[in-house]
């Protein structure tokens, strides 16, 4: 395998080498700032950084999940209906998708410590408020005001950590990123549920009051702007505004975030409220793509897609977080629906994956260190991830927790294996200059990822249950033997005859209508993992980073 993708590497980034002796340096005031900007710049620690930078980022991805099982306290307490509470959630996701492709010009216009330190603060801010909310349509116009504040916290966090480590230690700094984006989805729910069960759901939005101050204070202390963001800066001040692509670009995620998440509620376009905004959407992004291609300077720079490993590293997280985010969405249905599961139990059943997490990303950063290769391990990562859902896919109604944690733990084992890789060898080929660009194009897919996969899946199991449901229909007729044996049984037992012979037919439908459904989860976990199973292509395409020599990109 290894020679087979070593011969599809080709040069398409030159790289310059770093001399391992730098020359003598020359007299004057130019040296003299560029040695004050280093170190400035290497105050403290690189993993400080990390750490601190990283808990905004924690903060951030546990609020996209924490509210979902929260939605009924929140619609009761605040008098609105299920589908209208579905908004908290929805709004959210629009104002993120809006934010995550500009983040990168943001950060060039504002500074990157200056950007940062913005999100985390405002972030903070309207979690407080959406905390004091009193009407669901105050709580959604301040759940948009916090999604458009953190959007940028997840890119903004990954160019910093490419910039802040050498390329050596790199897959280090990602493995730490790695761990707050996988762990805090898997504890969200868990967390939340716990929280609405003992106390109130407006905590779980205070509770980000002081993870927020925090960051901030940490961060004005310990972060700095590399020198090359002060170029961007003043590029970025100079040229004028994209104000079309921006136009066109938040017009059409969010109405596409819309139409994923109303989609099945509205029998998607069966309804004219979604082919209205489905009709947008398209119009929207494709106009957004002609004319960010034909721009001097856009607002979201679609050219890095150029880079091979860029291209294909972006496709692989696409598909990857749609099935991590599907399964995700199935599996506590699943429980609570089939099984009588509560939230908080289900969530606990979820939980001891993210323990296993913490332990193995930083194993697999150190391999990334010592010259492993990151494509053996995306390949491996997605055999393991197809067959943890191929044996979910083999689950029945008569199954225990222990038959949800293996699988669940095996699966998020395969997801470390390639997001530390992937996140390492998304940015080696692309100059520091763009870090801030492809942070926020590199986000922007994750997310778009997990809603198409939620979408999806939602929308197949209802349909295919209802298919199960008409085939085993089928069987149940007044001749069978299996029926006639219930229905005689029932009769039979004390009470009213009529009586006991309804009781026995409904009790065999609603038997039915369960295996239905459980037929419909294990062929969705089945459809993810085929998924992944054609994906495995794509890793032949990617190049392996240098790793026997310490290596600067070339950025002119």
């Amino acid at each position: 395998m290894s020679t087979l993708l070593d011969e599809l590497e080709e040069p398409e980034i030159a790289l310059v080498e770093e001399p391992l002796v730098e020359a003598a340096p020359q007299a004057g005031p130019d040296l003299a700032e560029k040695n004050l900007e280093r170190t400035e710049a290497r105050a403290f620690n690189p993993w400080i950084v990390a750490l601190v930078v990283t808990m905004g980022t924690f903060m951030e991805v546990l609020d996209t999940s924490i509210a979902n099982v929260a939605l009924p306290h929140i619609s009761g307490s605040l008098s609105a209906s299920q589908d209208e509470g579905a908004w908290v959630l929805t709004s959210y996701l629009v104002a993120n998708a809006i934010v995550l492709p500009i983040s990168g010009w943001l950060s060039a216009l504002m500074g990157r410590k200056n950007f940062y330190l913005t999100s985390v603060f405002f972030f903070t801010v309207f979690s407080a408020v959406c905390g004091l909310a009193p009407t669901l349509a105050v709580l959604v116009v301040f759940r948009v005001a916090q999604g458009l504040a953190g959007g940028g916290l997840q890119p903004s966090v990954q160019a910093i950590l490419a910039d802040t480590f050498s390329p050596q230690k790199r897959g280090m700094a990602m493995a730490l990123y790695t761990v707050a984006i996988l762990v805090a989805p898997v504890l969200g729910p868990t967390l939340g549920g716990w929280i609405t069960d003992n106390y109130s759901w407006r905590w779980i939005f205070y509770i980000n009051i002081p993870v927020g101050v925090a960051c901030v204070l940490l961060t004005r202390m310990v972060l700095e702007d590399p020198p090359h963001m002060k170029e961007a800066k003043i590029k970025a001040r100079r040229t004028a505004v994209d104000w079309g692509g921006l136009g066109f670009i938040s017009i059409g995620l969010a109405t596409l975030e819309i139409v994923l998440d109303k989609g099945q509620e509205l029998d998607w376009f069966g309804s004219p409220f979604i082919v209205l905004f489905a009709t947008i959407a398209v119009v929207a992004l494709v106009s957004a793509v002609w004319w960010e291609l034909t721009r001097k300077n856009p607002v979201v720079n679609l050219r890095l897609l150029k880079e091979r490993n860029f291209l294909f590293c972006c496709l692989i997280i696409l598909g990857l977080y749609g099935v991590l985010y599907a399964s995700t969405y199935l599996l506590p249905l699943l429980m609570q629906q089939l099984m009588g599961y509560d939230a908080t139990t289900s969530g606990l059943v979820l939980s001891p994956a993210g323990l296993f997490t913490m332990a193995e990303v930083p194993v697999v950063g150190y391999m990334l260190t010592r010259g492993y290769d990151p494509r053996k391990m995306v390949f491996g990562g997605l055999l393991l991830m197809a067959s943890s859902l191929w044996w979910m896919a083999s689950m029945s109604l008569d199954a225990a927790e222990w038959n949800f944690i293996v699988p669940r733990i095996v699966q998020v084992l395969g997801m470390g294996l390639i997001t530390v890789p992937v996140s390492t060898m998304i940015f080696r080929f692309i100059p520091k200059t763009e870090s801030s660009q492809a942070a926020g194009l590199y986000a922007l897919v994750r997310n778009e990822g997990g809603s198409l996969g939620i979408a999806a899946v939602s929308t197949l199991l209802q349909r295919r249950a209802q298919m199960f449901q008409q085939t085993l229909g089928q069987h149940i007729t007044a001749s069978n033997g299996l029926v006639q044996q219930a229905v005689g049984q029932a009769v039979a037992g004390p009470g009213n005859a009529a009586d006991n012979h309804y009781f026995a037919l409904a009790e065999i439908y609603a038997a039915m209508q369960r295996q239905a459904m459980m037929l419909s989860y294990m062929e969705q976990f089945k459809i993810l993992c085929g998924v992944l199973v054609c994906m495995l292509p794509l890793v032949f395409f990617l190049k392996r980073p240098p790793v026997d020599k310490h290596i600067a990109l070339d950025a002119h």
